[in-house]
């Protein structure tokens, strides 16, 4: 028994752009785990005749439609009503949900207002999902071979009820389920990538396919069979063969993103890191204290932008910034090294540049960035040309800070550095000496 699936987003302030569709991200890749292929993916605001006309036109292509948000206390929620208006069914106060309401509100120190009673209003013989973080119960109702499952709008109300509730009740439409294996490339051209794999991205079971992400590819081998053990036997050689192929580029299995992985090795290793950032602005510490368990290995960071910060917090020799410039390698390594030093770390980054639009100059234009990262020994530098012109910033920050983890990433698993990477012996602090 195949399964088909249509997921509709409710919410006005989704196609005005307020919020982001999280949610049909999230489902989409689900029901595919469940073996259930989802055929369309749609918005429609909080008027009761686009999302009418929805309804009708999904359960006339899919077997199962999932919506999610319309289900809160007020008027414009109306995904309850008009699901049930569509199906020919009638809403009913569900006792067990006004309890739970009541006790959420109570818990809460809260009164509870009479228009939150609308959200206990359900489809007459539907299954009823308890809401465990919010007070909008979801629900799942069958008619005339098709299912429609309710859930809540909020990704941290939708999620848990769709694990615990809506995944065993869906799991029995499906006699197979689809796998895959996610590896994250960083450091390879996603064209390059195309022709070491292109023989693998030819096959069919498993399938090979890759999504270019900002400054890195995500490769999936995905797998059908009749159960989740089967599927991931299926996809193992392949993902092993792109390993093999791909070296150290490879950064991780299973894992979203680059600083998870790099948090995740320097806790393994018991080491720390320290950051000092110029033209990243603090991305770079950003991006690591994005993970929890960051402050196990992370103390300190510095953003310096002005060459007095440069050189009386770091220690970067007024006469190397007088020499070479605020935007050179030698600069990013003192940088690198002083942080190091002053925080006391086992690793120390340095990142200079210029993110642009303006600043650039014949000699150093907008793109142009130093990045460094220091042991104590010797730090290893890299030059980098990032982006292709001024209206780049961003793109350039963060591909700045993407090349300063991978860095860290390489010191700290003891992998060799890119081969564009200068390695420069670490001086003693001398302040008469250019590093």
């Amino acid at each position: 028994m195949h399964m088909t699936a249509e997921i509709l987003a409710v919410g006005t302030e989704i196609l005005l752009g307020n919020i982001t569709n999280t949610n049909s991200k999230y489902l989409a890749g689900r029901l595919a785990d469940l073996g259930i292929t989802v055929l369309h993916q749609s918005v429609v605001g909080d008027n009761r005749e686009r999302l009418s006309d929805s309804v009708r036109t999904a359960l006339g292509r899919s077997d199962i439609l999932i919506t999610t948000g319309g289900l809160g206390p007020t008027g414009d929620d109306i995904t309850r009503e008009t699901v049930s208006e569509v199906l020919g069914l009638t809403l009913r106060s569900d006792r067990n949900s006004v309890e739970r309401m009541k006790r959420y509100f109570a818990r809460s120190g809260r009164t509870m207002t009479l228009n939150n009673l609308k959200q206990a209003m359900l489809p007459e013989g539907a299954e009823i999902f308890d809401n465990d973080f919010g007070t909008a119960p979801g629900c799942v109702v069958e008619k005339d071979g098709r299912t429609v499952v309710m859930l809540p709008g909020p990704p941290r109300e939708m999620t848990p009820m769709f694990e615990k509730c809506a995944v065993p009740y869906l799991s029995r439409f499906s006699d197979s389920v689809i796998k895959s294996i996610n590896l994250r490339v960083f450091g390879i051209p996603e064209s390059d990538i195309q022709a070491r794999l292109d023989d693998l991205m030819q096959g069919e079971s498993p399938t090979l396919s890759p999504y270019a992400k900002e400054g890195e590819v995500l490769l999936r081998v995905t797998a059908k069979a009749a159960d989740g053990d089967t599927a991931l036997g299926i996809c193992r050689p392949v993902a092993e063969e792109i390993k093999r192929r791909l070296g150290d580029c490879c950064y991780g299995e299973d894992v979203d993103s680059l600083q998870q992985v790099v948090v995740s090795a320097l806790t393994d290793a018991g080491k720390k890191v320290s950051a000092a950032e110029s033209c990243t602005g603090g991305l770079f510490c950003k991006r690591i204290t994005d993970i929890p368990g960051a402050s196990s290995v992370f103390d300190c960071g510095v953003v310096s932008y002005s060459n007095d910060i440069k050189a009386s917090v770091l220690g970067v020799n007024p006469k190397t910034l007088d020499a070479f410039g605020a935007v050179s390698s030698q600069t990013a390594c003192e940088m690198a090294e002083g942080v190091r030093r002053l925080a006391g770390a086992n690793f120390g980054v340095g990142i200079t540049g210029i993110a642009g639009p303006d600043g650039g100059t014949e000699e150093k234009p907008v793109g142009l960035v130093y990045a460094a990262a220091s042991d104590g020994k010797n730090c290893y530098v890299r030059r980098l040309m990032l982006g292709h012109g001024g209206s780049e910033r961003a793109h350039i920050r963060m591909l700045s800070s993407s090349n300063a983890l991978d860095m860290v990433r390489r010191l700290t698993l003891g992998l060799p550095q890119p081969p564009d990477a200068q390695a420069v012996p670490v001086i003693p602090r001398r302040t008469d000496t250019v590093l």
